[in-house]
């Protein structure tokens, strides 16, 4: 969740009002889209605009943004190496720059690859940006692109990972699992490490729901079960050793997962009684569990149980409460945790005194959040 230096969130205050974006951390490239390249340490309001929906941004040295609005239009700033913003060119902007015309988008994703994907309200799947030696574009071939291209002609796409890596996993609705893209650690769960730059299908069971990756994947299927798979260098699959897997294996026997997050090398889910969980890397204390003593198996985060959100990312993580707190807590050399300074944090800090922030993303520069 925080394989970035850099955060956006947008907020609103009651359900259904009006959603603004924020931003702050790292701005070398104008990745706030605050109009400058100035890096900010506390949250900056990304003009005046109200309808933001679902921000994403590049892992690691893609300083990228990608948010759709809720009538459906895509937004891109940023870096634009590769043409990760889908405007045609390679040009950077630090402002919002509509992505065509179409009011079909929906969440987006942006890897560290300098590339981006997106799922349509119709179904459809659509790729851009970076794409040589992977192929995680999805189209076969690993040619990059600057425009949106359609991956295949199907229309049952549902649920697209969040990915800081250039490997990525989607549900269809169907409850088939497909991977593709980068495959050196297995994270494609594939049972090799070849790379695909095509989607393939994850063995053939129908019941996947909730896909995250980093350079291990995760996974919750529908009946609350949580498997892992890919790199384990330093325990970040959650099996209690540091072997990598490339295939799916389960996580310990519960059935109360729900909503996972792969980070750099670190991992988080929030179970359905509102409890966190971390485990794996945990030098800059992004577990968030008072040190910074790395974890091969899943930890508590603290007492709480009104998790919304725990998102990890490249050594910041990120949280929400179902009381639409902010917690932000690891790696802060950018500002990147908006507390205001630059100072490493071992356990989560309310960032504010705000209570209606929503749907956190992270990744190596930016971090977003909707609210609604």
């Amino acid at each position: 969740m925080f394989a970035s230096r850099n955060f956006l969130f947008a907020k609103s205050a009651v359900a259904g009002a009006a959603n603004k974006l924020f931003s702050w951390g790292n701005n070398s490239y104008g990745q706030l889209g605050l109009g400058n390249t100035t890096s900010y340490s506390s949250p900056k309001q990304v003009g005046a605009l109200t309808t933001w929906n679902y921000p994403t941004v590049g892992g690691t040295t893609n300083h990228s943004t990608l948010c759709n609005k809720t009538d459906g239009t895509l937004w891109a700033w940023g870096n634009g190496n590769n043409g990760v913003l889908g405007l045609g060119n390679t040009t950077s902007y630090s402002s919002p720059k509509q992505v065509g015309a179409l009011t079909t988008w929906g969440r987006p994703t942006s890897t560290r690859s300098y590339s981006s994907l997106c799922v349509k309200t119709d179904g459809t799947l659509w790729s851009w940006g970076g794409n040589a030696y992977y192929g995680q574009l999805g189209l076969g071939n690993t040619t990059s692109y600057s425009s949106p291209k359609q991956v295949g002609s199907l229309t049952n796409w549902s649920k697209l990972s969040q990915s800081i890596s250039p490997s990525l996993l989607c549900v269809k609705t169907d409850g088939t699992l497909w991977a593709w893209g980068r495959n050196n650690f297995g994270q494609l769960g594939l049972g090799d490490t070849t790379n695909r730059s095509s989607p393939v299908q994850v063995g053939a069971l129908t019941n996947w729901a909730n896909p995250t990756m980093g350079f291990n994947a995760l996974c919750v299927k529908t009946d609350g079960t949580l498997w892992a798979w890919g790199s384990n260098i330093v325990g970040e699959l959650g099996l209690g050793d540091t072997t990598n897997r490339s295939s799916p294996v389960q996580v310990g026997a519960l059935t109360n997962w729900l909503k996972p997050s792969a980070g750099n090398f670190s991992s988080a889910c929030v179970k359905t009684g509102g409890t966190a969980w971390m485990w794996g890397y945990n030098g800059f204390g992004q577990l968030g569990l008072g040190n910074t003593t790395g974890y091969s198996s899943p930890k508590q985060l603290g007492s709480l149980t009104n998790w919304l959100y725990v998102k990890s990312g490249a050594n910041s993580t990120v949280g929400v409460t179902t009381s639409g707190t902010l917690f932000t807590w690891g790696r802060n050399d950018f500002g990147q945790l908006g507390l205001g300074n630059t100072t490493n944090y071992s356990s989560p800090v309310q960032v504010g005194s705000l209570t209606n922030w929503k749907n956190p993303t992270v990744a190596r520069t930016t971090m977003l959040c909707t609210t609604t």
